[in-house]
């Protein structure tokens, strides 16, 4: 059990929600070996839960400051709208969490580093879209996670005090993000391990959405 009852739920998109990561991880290697350059799980991994900003300045570290990063992002964001073409995956108690936590009428919003232009087509298509009561995605803040600002702007548009609201999250910058807000963080981890930081920086960690709702005590 959490040990205490949320006044909302604000979710994490990509690697919480959706079960995007694999996918963009594959789509830029694709890509990068497609111009001669070397993309490993290593590099990737750096890149989860960081904007666009901190992806571009990391990837021109790793390959020069040559690399065109604004030719490469359309390039490989098409191989990954190819591959969502066939269903949008979705991670293991997702759908069940999101519907449950509807039917309980607490009021809900996704927090992501995404934009809008990539966010709302994802989440339409995965049927949260129309579910939520807000949603802040890179479009509205100045500072991307882990700065609290995301979690902060979802709290404010929600109506209900960081405090009362639980934060479901994968990142080790989506937890910094939400823990620095005041709100209770849950990690659920997908490509990243919780690490001593994060167990210490979140309320609790657990491997699914399902255990989440089953603390919860939701059907």
């Amino acid at each position: 059990m959490l040990g205490f009852a949320p006044k909302a739920v604000i979710f994490d998109m990509d690697g919480l929600l959706l079960d995007t990561e694999r996918l963009t991880r594959t789509a830029m290697e694709e890509e990068a070996a497609a111009r001669g350059l070397s993309f490993n799980d290593d590099l990737f991994l750096r890149l989860v839960g960081v904007d666009e900003t901190g992806t571009r300045r990391r990837l021109a570290d790793v390959f020069g400051a040559a690399f065109d990063y604004d030719d490469f992002r359309p390039a490989y964001r098409a191989r990954v709208r190819e591959r969502v073409k066939q269903g949008m995956p979705m991670r293991p108690g997702a759908p069940e969490m999101v519907a449950a936590v509807k039917a309980a009428g607490l009021p809900m919003a996704v927090a992501t580093s995404s934009w809008l232009a990539q966010a709302e087509p994802h989440l339409r298509q995965a049927g949260i879209w129309p579910l939520l009561d807000a949603l802040v995605t890179r479009d509205d803040v100045t500072n991307a996670k882990p700065d609290p600002e995301p979690y902060l702007l979802a709290a404010k548009r929600l109506g209900v005090p960081p405090a009362d609201i639980l934060a479901l999250e994968d990142s080790h910058s989506g937890v910094r993000s939400a823990a620095a807000a005041g709100t209770r963080v849950v990690m659920v981890p997908d490509l990243l391990p919780a690490t001593d930081e994060m167990r210490g920086l979140a309320h609790a960690v657990a491997p699914d959405l399902h255990v989440v709702r089953g603390w919860l005590g939701l059907p």
